[in-house]
């Protein structure tokens, strides 16, 4: 029996993911950990699940133009690959005073 990269199949990977401020107000969760297929694992692939998430319910929280998306605490400009056990986060903007 060979191993599941020999075999072609990914392996899941685990993923923690975080709401913050307003966004997980309205989500009402502050927290996940959710497992995702290691060959579609990038934020862009992630943001579009979570907008489905709850037949569609989380899509108007999460299709802010102006959303921040971080991985491992570390802002996410564009799309980039996940690795298991990363860390992702949504914020809104934050504005100083």
């Amino acid at each position: 029996i060979g191993s599941l990269d020999a075999l072609g199949i990914s392996r899941p990977m685990s993923l923690r993911i975080l709401f913050f401020a307003q966004i997980k107000e309205q989500l009402d969760c502050s927290e996940l950990i959710i497992e995702w297929a290691e060959d579609t694992a990038t934020v862009e692939s992630l943001h579009r699940f979570l907008c489905n998430k709850n037949n569609g319910l989380w899509r108007e929280s999460l299709s802010q133009d102006n959303i921040i998306r971080a991985v491992n605490q570390t802002v996410a400009i564009g799309d980039c690959a996940l690795n298991d056990g990363d860390e992702v986060a949504f914020f809104p903007p934050v504005t100083g005073g």
